[in-house]
């Protein structure tokens, strides 16, 4: 019999416990944290690229994309080219924060870091 639904079982249950721990060490949820990510690899990005990256629904992305702006780590900016476009770019505190975040060493789940060096 095929395991494959255990096996995402055990894979989500170790992601819940790295997010809890990421949770205490951050004050942010991974979602929150995927924001900043995206937003430091990629420069100015709109809610719905944003949304493309992290895998979520728009309203999700809103949610978490409200969450972090209210957090000061991201800010809106009108659109270049077109004013009815928002764009959302890192504050300078949350510049620091992915920084700060990027060069944390983890102690991961074993499952969680055998899927996180398999992808590298």
């Amino acid at each position: 019999m095929d395991n494959t639904l255990c096996k995402i079982r055990d894979l989500y249950r170790a992601i819940a416990k790295f997010e809890h721990h990421f949770v205490e060490m951050y004050g942010i949820s991974l979602n929150e944290g995927m924001v900043l990510c995206t937003l430091s690899d990629n420069g100015r990005q709109t809610s719905s690229e944003i949304a493309e990256a992290l895998g979520l629904s728009a309203s999700n992305a809103s949610k978490v994309i409200r969450s972090v702006e209210e957090k000061g780590l991201i800010i809106r900016q009108v659109g270049r080219d077109d004013k009815r476009q928002m764009n959302f770019v890192l504050t300078s505190v949350g510049q620091n924060y992915i920084i700060r975040i990027k060069e944390a060493e983890y102690q991961l789940p074993d499952l969680l870091e055998k899927a996180v060096h398999q992808m590298i």
